[in-house]
């Protein structure tokens, strides 16, 4: 896949390879996501720190990568903005996402399953991308 910046293929690199680990991490212990969301539901401060840490994520990335000019680098992009509008949502209004997020639960293996499948495909298109000068 060409894309316009060696960046976006290394941030579809880690991105995919985080999506791997996350997968494969809720298909071996689907009860600690359970565990998780339980947690979060008790803890406000939990929440707050999750939120941070998000939104700093998602700002770093949109700050070092808002390229929209070919379909890799919009992915990219747009994981985050997902990233941080997610983050800021857990700061300002968290209880709408913790209620998702527990909804969900009942779908741990087959979230799993789309995180690593999308995760592979990530990292593949990093790993064998090339990075040309469109013109």
């Amino acid at each position: 896949m060409d894309t316009i910046s060696v960046l976006t293929l290394r941030l579809a690199e880690a991105i995919g390879l985080y999506m791997i680990v996350v997968g494969i991490g809720g298909l071996t212990a689907p009860q600690r996501w359970r565990q998780m969301m339980d947690d979060l539901e008790r803890s406000p401060g939990l929440v707050m720190a999750l939120g941070f840490t998000v939104f700093a994520v998602g700002a770093a990335l949109v700050l070092i990568h808002s390229i929209w000019r070919d379909p890799l680098s919009i992915i990219v992009s747009l994981i985050g903005y997902v990233a941080l509008i997610e983050g800021a949502l857990l700061l300002a209004v968290p209880g709408p996402l913790i209620r998702i997020g527990a909804k969900s639960l009942n779908f741990t293996r087959a979230w799993a399953i789309v995180s690593i499948v999308l995760g592979i495909l990530l990292f593949l298109a990093g790993l064998t991308g090339r990075a040309t000068v469109i013109a």
